[in-house]
């Protein structure tokens, strides 16, 4: 299941400059070296790289704003005098927006000169590279900007960074993770570097590089690279270093981690002990999960098959079911998104869908004349819009960016990820901008490669996800519980081994859920698990069983390595970008089928997985509308399938569990 480890951006900032003069009192703009600062992980070495501009962008096809300034084009710059070409032309009806619109590309000469070549030999001199682990100390001034002079542990200096764009405080921040600076008693401006052991830097790390420490308690900030789950600005209050202490804290009761949990997650209730009550105790043979295979992407000529003469959808239930087992080649995706994600009814014809674009084109560009029209008097006075705009600069920066259709400066991509983020504030002021939805709207931006259809398919895709970011995090408490109760019928005896290790909360599962497993798959293999989960096949909170079925394929190595609590942790975060999409879609897919076959399947679990919902005849395959995007709300006690379990004897694929009511 693990595939070959790859190098994970921790943080990337560009326009960090170094002054080859820097001792002149008159600095010239071209005496400046501008390059790109990053800190990566490397087979779990902790990695500072800076390269200068030139060994960072790659001039030949980058991507560049069309005239409309809402649909991302290929730009094809080639060597000497060859002129640029726009690889694709539209004419777009958002032409007449072009006043709300900012996205530019700035093109950038390009010789073929021998000085040109000389220039950039004299710039990568200026690039290097250290481990923090032979970093000894950092010295931070201000002057105007902030600029930062390592030194390493060979006593070597390295060029002075210089932050003329700002970012210096994310970047400590983000070392911080991994090592511990602390004030030189001599010097202020001085700050010596202490890193921890390896094992523990290479702790659970925080969910999405938030660099803000601990909301809760203050205690857990004395150990900043021991993290956890990290924070998510109002949706969670979450604390970087809850739940995991020092090696000495290793055994913690069982009470403290439910209090923490319980302060983490306010109003998820945790029950240490057994509540009284009547039990109905069966026997739950699950028999022996059946095989299943995955078949080749939906072609493009697939696609049009089932497209009558005016364009509706046609056999929509087989269409699913085609695009669950294989997924969409790319060519297709653009346009059978707007259908699975509910912007496109299944049922429109073309001419009505060009109608409802163009009516979609006007509700949109009207929002984002609303913050582009906003002076900076008024916001100063609108304290949550410019909240938002912060939060959205800052996390814009560092999404994707090593994906080509967002690298490098300027990026038009870049530019467009803003505006549709700030456009969905205005759309949904109440919630606003979160931190990880810049992470759901990446790959639909990709795919679309226009900034409106981009923006409504967001929109869709936020209704199912709306729950997850929301302040109380209801929607987050009650997958958490839904997945544990899941586990416990599949597989008693893992769970109660986690449960042993303080782990059967499985809040380590946290980001997959949040964010749909956007920071543990590839990015093309984002992409299939997306359009396969928005088939609503084969049932309701697949996605569940999608963590369901990576648990099981790393089950045998938690509990043969005997992993305690710390184990468990690290050894989750580091399935990151190591997974196989196929099998794992093979196995989730095939647990469905074992537990949909199971005769005395408690109702909880029919109810999780909305297998009630299929028995009453109403079936979303046969519907064309998307996925339900609320879990399913019932008033008795088993509401969410929340009704307690307590097994009382296991066996190979078969369990006893007592319901309580």
């Amino acid at each position: 299941m693990a595939a070959d480890s790859l190098v994970k951006v921790i943080f990337e900032q560009d326009g960090v400059f170094i002054h080859p003069s820097s001792d002149e009192d008159g600095i010239e703009q071209d005496l400046l070296i501008s390059g790109s600062l990053r800190i990566v992980d490397k087979d779990a070495e902790i990695i500072v790289e800076y390269r200068p501009l030139e060994d960072t962008v790659d001039p030949s096809n980058m991507l560049c704003a069309g005239k409309d300034s809402s649909s991302v084009m290929e730009w094809d710059q080639c060597p000497g005098e060859k002129s640029h070409q726009l690889l694709e032309t539209q004419q777009s009806y958002e032409t007449e927006w072009d006043m709300v619109n900012a996205v530019f590309f700035k093109k950038k000469t390009c010789t073929n000169g021998e000085g040109s070549l000389n220039h950039s030999h004299e710039r990568s001199r200026w690039a290097f590279t250290f481990s923090i682990s032979d970093l000894r100390s950092i010295t931070v001034k201000e002057e105007g900007w902030t600029l930062v002079v390592f030194k390493l542990k060979e006593s070597t200096s390295l060029p002075a960074l210089h932050f003329h764009q700002g970012g210096s405080t994310e970047f400590l921040d983000s070392l911080r993770r991994f090592t511990l600076l602390s004030e030189a008693p001599d010097d202020e401006t001085c700050l010596w570097v202490s890193t921890p052991n390896k094992a523990l830097s290479q702790s659970f790390e925080n969910l999405l590089d938030d660099n803000n420490f601990g909301l809760v308690h203050q205690k857990f900030r004395k150990d900043p690279y021991v993290t956890t789950l990290g924070g998510f600005s109002k949706v969670t209050n979450y604390i970087f270093d809850a739940f995991r202490g020092t090696e000495e804290q290793h055994q913690r009761p069982p009470e403290e981690v439910a209090d923490l949990l319980g302060e983490v997650i306010p109003g998820l209730e945790i029950n240490q002990q057994e509540e009284p009550g009547f039990e109905v105790i069966t026997r739950i043979d699950l028999g022996t999960r059946p095989q299943v295979t995955r078949r080749e992407p939906l072609s493009a000529e697939d696609w049009t098959k089932h497209l009558d003469p005016e364009g509706r959808m046609i056999n929509i239930a087989h269409l699913k079911q085609v695009i669950f087992k294989g997924g969409l080649c790319h060519a297709v995706r653009k346009e059978a998104w707007k259908f699975l994600l509910g912007y496109f009814p299944w049922d429109s014809t073309l001419e009505e869908r060009k109608t409802l674009h163009r009516a979609k084109t006007d509700e949109y560009f009207r929002m984002k004349l609303q913050w582009k029209s906003v002076s900076e008097e008024q916001e100063r006075r609108n304290s949550r819009l410019r909240d938002y705009r912060s939060l959205i600069e800052k996390d814009v920066n560092r999404t994707d960016r090593t994906n080509r259709f967002y690298e490098g400066i300027d990026n038009p991509g870049l530019v467009l990820l803003h505006d549709i983020l700030m456009t969905y504030c205005m759309y949904d002021f109440d919630l606003g901008y979160v931190q990880g939805m810049s992470d759901l709207l990446s790959p639909i931006l990709y795919v679309m490669e226009n900034e409106v259809d981009a923006f409504w398919c967001f929109v869709s895709f936020m209704e199912q996800m709306h729950h997850n970011f929301e302040e109380q995090m209801q929607g987050m408490k009650t997958q958490l519980i839904q997945l544990s109760t899941l586990l416990r019928l599949l597989d008693l005896a893992f769970w109660n081994y986690l449960e042993s290790q303080d782990s059967g909360y499985l809040y380590f599962c946290f980001r997959w859920l949040l964010i749909r497993f956007k920071r543990e798959l590839s990015f093309q293999d984002v992409l299939r698990l997306w359009e396969v989960m928005w088939t609503g096949l084969p049932c309701q909170n697949f996605h569940l069983l999608v963590c369901c079925a990576i648990l099981d394929s790393e089950k045998q190595k938690i509990v043969e390595e005997n992993y305690g609590f710390n184990e468990i942790l690290k050894h989750i975060n580091e399935l990151s970008m190591k997974l196989d999409i196929e099998e794992i879609l093979q196995k989730a897919e095939g647990i469905c089928l074992q537990i949909k076959s199971c005769k005395d399947l408690p109702h909880s679990i029919s109810i999780i997985l909305g297998f009630d919902t299929e028995v009453s005849g109403s079936d979303p395959a046969d519907s064309g509308s998307p996925p339900a995007s609320r879990p399913t709300q019932r008033p008795d006690a088993c509401s969410n399938g929340l009704g307690h379990l307590r097994e009382t004897s296991n066996s190979h694929n078969s369990c006893k569990v007592a319901f309580i009511s």
